[in-house]
């Protein structure tokens, strides 16, 4: 039984991983801290509110007294760190947010826990895992291997500086002080409670407006697609079974240009949306000026967490978009108050 918080568990990744965990565990005690950004959403959680042994703190994982209260009221013996900024384009047009979460915040939680990990006598079971991100690799081209842990680090964007920044102190705690640190770097996630900005719930929405499907460049861009509760099971075999000190690439084996990954989505929910304004959704692709710095490639080699702790991917990256395209048409009222001024002004600042 553990006694687990989840930070960023408002957000995307993070409320799947608390349903997650929730389910999987139900005796296990788990408490959320969230400071309910743009893109944290208590909504995400409603579900679990009468739960007896669930807490939700609204706070910011840079306030070191909320931090120390938290960890020893609760006696926490888990932390599960998935706070962060973490949108390319909008670590483009201010930076300064990106370095204050990701790089102050995680060294705010790592000092919290070092201290309150050595008032514990240092417990062997404790465990601080550090979520990131495969961009902190930088860019692959088309003939490339695919990023492995021991791939150098190259971040091309403010965002995926500030997650690098964030790994080498995780990294730096486990070398230094003996702290049960494990870093792990997935791939572009995708499926419910998804924030409408990012590209596969912009895409859904934008279709079922009928609005313009915006893909930047000459949309060759490669990702490799890993559905969120795929994310969410590796996460919980990194917390049960991974080695302190050690890192964990998680990967989707899913690779998809950009223009294809939208081609997809256009033809399901082609197939799934009654009643779309513009059929067929194709006819909405429009190409946009590309962002700055945009990685070319991305790929994930995860033969290490299969290979030494069991886990691989289930969904395929087509089966995974037909179940996200669902619960999008389902969750409307989810989605559709998400839209506000404050994003309709992002919107067009990125897009024009």
């Amino acid at each position: 039984m553990r006694r687990i918080i989840i930070t960023g568990g408002a957000g995307f990744i993070g409320s799947n991983l608390v349903h997650h965990w929730c389910e999987t565990y139900p005796d296990d005690y788990v408490v959320v801290l969230d400071a309910l950004t743009y893109a944290g959403n208590l909504n995400n959680l409603s579900s679990l509110k009468d739960r007896d042994n669930f807490l939700f703190v609204k706070g910011d994982i840079c306030d070191r007294e909320s931090i120390d209260h938290l960890l020893q009221s609760h006696q926490i013996d888990t932390v599960a760190h998935l706070a962060a900024e973490s949108h390319v384009d909008r670590s483009i047009l201010g930076p300064g947010a990106f370095v204050q979460t990701n790089v102050v915040g995680t060294f705010t939680l790592l000092e919290s826990f070092r201290n309150y990990w050595l008032s514990k006598d240092k417990p062997d079971h404790y465990r601080f895992l550090h979520v990131s991100t495969d961009e902190v690799y930088g860019s692959l081209e088309p003939e490339d291997s695919a990023f492995t842990e021991t791939t150098p680090y190259a971040p091309n964007s403010p965002y995926s500086a500030s997650k690098a920044g964030s790994d080498h102190l995780a990294r730096a705690y486990y070398h230094t002080y003996g702290m049960p640190t494990i870093i792990t770097n997935c791939s572009n996630n995708y499926g419910p409670y998804h924030f409408p900005e990012k590209l596969i719930p912009l895409m859904c929405i934008n279709i079922l407006l009928g609005k313009p499907l915006p893909v930047y460049g000459d949309g060759l861009n490669v990702r490799d697609w890993l559905y969120v509760e795929d994310h969410c099971r590796a996460l919980d075999t990194v917390i049960q079974k991974g080695l302190p000190g050690e890192t964990y690439n998680i990967g989707g084996n899913n690779e998809v240009k950009n223009i294809d990954l939208v081609g997809m989505l256009c033809e399901l929910m082609d197939e799934l949306a009654p009643d779309l304004p513009v059929k067929p959704a194709k006819q909405l692709i429009t190409f946009v000026k590309d962002r700055p710095g945009h990685d070319r490639r991305y790929a994930i080699d995860a033969s290490k967490i299969r290979n030494q702790l069991g886990w691989q991917p289930q969904e395929t990256v087509r089966e995974g978009l037909r179940k996200t395209i669902l619960w999008y048409l389902h969750n409307q009222n989810w989605w559709q108050p998400l839209l506000s001024p404050d994003y309709q002004k992002y919107y067009s600042q990125v897009y024009g």
